[in-house]
């Protein structure tokens, strides 16, 4: 079920990071259910995962393995990438300490679902961290926060055929104890701050995320729109968030608006404060939100 590739290796003593622990991260894998009622967690033998020390990219090697034959459930975990990639073709080095890790993905769907599939993704990582008392929400698009600061985020790039996405790989990258910049958080660091930490290492960490991504991905696939807007708007952030409205979006003049939500393509729908004016849909991209001090609060059910 898993493959260890050969790869350059890391000090690890010098890098103060422990080598990422194979057996700890298939036990947990094991038992790790599925953060969306419903889609059932899948059987650990879904994946083929391939362990890595170091790598340019997880995205890079699960297209390589993809191309070699592999099929949808391929994954690659590194220890650190090179040059990982990031949203509009940026690329950023990634230290040992955090979760890198890639599916690839067979989907099979229409070029316009592609959004929706990043959305039911971080829907499903956010929900399950969510689920373990840790309120994370999501920065649209595809940004997982906590506290108010970056903790990671997801990537999906693909390859269409005959108007359809046949092939795709997600990307992930959550911090763990890995340093950060001064907009982001480390998971490990702010979880020594709760009196009981619900998750103990990366390779649990890695366990969940692969798991509830791969749900998410699978209910983002089943058609159920309504489903997969209302989960996702419900670890969103900006709900509720006044934002300056870009003249070209608002008949010729600028004014604010409430963001509302989102719509079945991922557009941000915002509600003008000014009278007359219909709510309006913002593509991705096309908005930069910036992190919000502190996060809208999340509920969690007892």
């Amino acid at each position: 079920m898993a493959s260890s590739l050969t790869s350059p290796v890391l000090d690890y003593k010098r890098l103060d990071c422990e080598p990422f622990n194979q057996q700890r991260f298939f036990t947990h894998l094991h038992t790790t259910s599925s953060p969306i009622v419903e889609v059932p967690a899948v059987p650990s033998s879904t994946f083929s995962v391939h362990f890595f020390e170091t790598v340019a990219s997880t995205n890079a090697e699960v297209w390589r393995l993809l191309e070699q034959g592999a099929g949808e459930g391929v994954v690659a975990i590194a220890q650190q990438q090179q040059r990982g990639s990031g949203q509009r073709g940026r690329f950023w080095q990634s230290s040992p300490g955090g979760l890198y890790l890639s599916i690839g993905l067979a989907p099979n769907v229409s070029t316009h679902t592609t959004t929706r599939l990043i959305m039911s993704c971080a829907w499903g990582i956010a929900t399950a961290l969510c689920q373990r008392r840790i309120p994370v929400g999501v920065k649209w698009l595809n940004d997982l926060v906590l506290d108010g600061q970056k903790l990671g985020g997801i990537l999906i790039e693909t390859r269409v055929q005959h108007g359809r996405v046949h092939r795709a790989v997600l990307g992930c990258g959550i911090n763990w104890s890995n340093p950060v910049p001064d907009l982001g958080i480390a998971l490990a660091s702010w979880l020594q701050t709760q009196a009981d930490p619900a998750i103990s290492s990366l390779e649990e960490l890695g366990a969940i995320a692969l798991q509830s991504a791969f749900a998410g991905y699978c209910a983002g696939k089943q058609g159920d729109v309504s489903g997969v807007i209302a989960g996702y708007e419900s670890v969103l952030v900006n709900r509720g968030q006044t934002v300056r409205l870009p003249a070209a979006q608002s008949d010729g003049e600028e004014c604010s608006g409430k963001i509302l939500g989102v719509n079945p393509e991922g557009f941000l729908r915002v509600q003008p404060n000014a009278n007359g004016f219909p709510d309006v849909h913002l593509p991705p991209g096309s908005l930069q939100l910036g992190y919000p001090t502190p996060v809208l609060p999340l509920t969690f059910e007892a």
